[in-house]
């Protein structure tokens, strides 16, 4: 899909201008209720199925089955993002008032550094074909790797922070406690990081650790640089309403591990076909309509038997003690 400066300009304004209006609705600091989150992970819904639409309008079907199978790959693999993000809020003991603009800052930061992953990636691939091979190889790891994590039952109980972030909390230091939606102050004299500028660092740069899976696979997707920022865009903008609609419902998605690996391993496996195929040799390449089609199901039996196990095991945990002098009553 051949994309001008001009429309890479316009998306860029009007994603700038969703982000605006989304600053603007909760710029004041608030507990997020079920119904609010719910509502604008509805809207951020809607407007990726018109951004599809609309390549398919005005594009063709492949541009608009490409963006559709790239987000929502990110959008699954971005749920994975949530249960870290969790292990942050706790680490940094966040005010529940305060979390919503912790995660709009951090998805923004998040957004800038994918997308210097995404340029970076798309100048690889357009001068080294051969690195296929490589993407479609650590897919295909990744997903070996997350059966295994799954079925030892390793659970990370704690966030530690990255290098980065401890060498920019011992450069400015911290300051003691929140100061409301500042992000530093003056502490004897000299500037330093509130808590909430750390937490919202935090957010943004872990997130790269998983751009380094989740960016590989939508280029097995499409290699078009421009679906690619704009899957990743509507999957992470949405991030943060999710985040507060499905985060008591993190604990029951017990099978997430198993559904993305597949999908990890699927697209691994596409993605040496595809390198085989522009190497000259005759293998079939897998159809993005067939690819959508697995992306779906796999989430969907995934949903289904996470929500199944996780009702079978409240039902076999036993029921608490009843007070004995509240029996004798």
């Amino acid at each position: 899909m051949d994309v001008s400066w001009t429309l890479w300009a316009l998306t860029v304004f009007g994603l700038t201008a969703l982000i605006a209006v989304d600053f603007f609705i909760g710029r004041k600091p608030h507990d997020v209720s079920i119904k609010e989150a719910g509502i604008w992970t509805g809207v951020w819904i809607v407007l990726a199925v018109l951004f599809g639409l609309g390549l398919l309008v005005f594009g063709n079907s492949q541009a608009s089955g490409e963006f559709f199978a790239g987000f929502i790959t990110e959008k699954s693999l971005s749920v994975d993002n949530l249960f870290v993000f969790v292990l942050i809020m706790a680490k940094f003991s966040v005010p529940s008032h305060l979390q919503q603009r912790v995660l709009l800052v951090g998805v923004l930061i998040a957004l800038v550094l994918r997308a210097i992953f995404i340029a970076a990636g798309a100048a690889v691939i357009a001068n080294f074909s051969w690195v296929f091979y490589l993407f479609g190889a650590f897919l295909i790891y990744t997903a070996w790797k997350l059966i295994q994590e799954a079925r030892s039952g390793e659970e990370e109980e704690e966030f530690e922070e990255n290098r980065l972030l401890r060498s920019i909390e011992n450069r400015f230091g911290v300051a003691d406690r929140y100061h409301g939606t500042k992000l530093f102050i003056r502490s004897n004299g000299k500037r330093v990081l509130t808590p909430l500028m750390v937490v919202m660092l935090a957010i943004g740069t872990t997130d790269v650790l998983f751009a380094l899976d989740s960016i590989p696979a939508i280029f097995g997707l499409t290699q078009d640089p421009y679906i690619v920022f704009t899957a990743n865009a509507f999957a992470l903008m949405g991030l943060r309403q999710l985040y507060f609609l499905i985060g008591g419902l993190l604990k029951k998605l017990v099978h997430l591990s198993y559904g993305l690996s597949v999908i990890l391993g699927f697209i691994g496996v596409k993605l040496v076909l595809h390198a085989l195929h522009e190497s000259g040799v005759h293998v079939p390449e897998i159809s993005i309509p067939f690819s959508l089609s697995v992306i779906c199901g796999v989430l969907i039996v995934t949903t289904i038997t996470s929500l199944i196990a996780s009702k079978k095991q409240e039902e076999r945990q036993p029921e608490p003690a009843k007070d004995e002098d509240s029996v004798g009553a």
